[in-house]
């Protein structure tokens, strides 16, 4: 017969090693015998050896680097693409029974499915909508990862990579768009600036000695440098008072 004191201490051992500590970030999936047996909450839970077992699983949000990949894109473009995935665990269960290692699987998963979402589109499109490339391959890897009860909360494109001769080719189209705007821009200011001097030109011609004004003033302009050397220009309209002068 085991004494009775010694019987409790071992009572006590058991009980202490059983004890398991879940955090209030996780959950345990709880098995019996090796049957999936329910998933336990944050809190001490005791566990029987040999009979029992339990797996930890983190509930927070992850970040997961997506390495640099080799994609082409849909017009034969050849870049080098990486992102950062966010995601947690929706469902402790699923993440431990239907995949072995998620956070391995959704990594993979996010590498593939960027490499396909690449080859879809243009390098235009991918340059000028990074955010929509990002949201596809969310809702891609989202829906493959509901069966492993995974919830991806976001995506993002961190770099596109060119090859040297791409930059290049991209920096000489960057340039020669300046120059064209430039261009659009100087002749439309000089369409503006010919318009008005059509309207001076038309208000001057329409009120008799405006011009001889206009005249008188420029060289009360002209006549503050000494240096300058003017050049009469008698208007029109001055021979033509001249004329009318004459005839009478």
């Amino acid at each position: 017969m085991v004494p009775f004191g010694t019987l409790l201490i071992i009572i006590l051992v058991i009980l202490l090693i059983s004890i398991r500590q879940v955090n209030e970030y996780q959950r345990g999936v709880k098995f019996f015998f090796g049957k999936f047996h329910k998933v336990v909450n944050p809190g001490w839970r005791i566990i029987l050896p040999v009979v029992q077992s339990m797996t930890k699983v983190d509930m927070r949000i992850k970040a997961v680097d997506v390495p640099f990949q080799e994609a082409i894109t849909k017009d034969n473009v050849s870049c080098k693409i990486n992102a950062v995935i966010y995601y947690k665990v929706a469902d402790a269960s699923k993440a431990i029974l239907e995949v072995e290692n998620f956070w391995f699987a959704v990594s993979q998963l996010a590498q593939t499915t960027m490499r396909n979402v690449v080859g879809e589109m243009e390098l235009d499109e991918l340059l000028a909508n990074r955010d929509a490339a990002a949201k596809k391959i969310e809702t891609i890897v989202d829906k493959a990862t509901d069966p492993w009860g995974i919830l991806v909360d976001s995506v993002e494109l961190k770099d596109v990579i060119l090859p040297d001769e791409m930059q290049r080719v991209i920096a000489k189209q960057a340039e020669a768009e300046r120059e064209r705007r430039a261009v659009i821009i100087k002749s439309s200011g000089e369409v503006v600036a010919a318009e008005n001097l059509q309207k001076a030109a038309e208000m001057l011609a329409s009120q008799t000695g405006a011009l001889h004004l206009r005249t008188l003033n420029t060289l009360n302009d002209l006549s503050s440098d000494q240096s300058n050397t003017v050049i009469f220009a008698v208007p029109l309209e001055i021979l033509r008072a001249f004329e009318r002068a004459g005839g009478k």
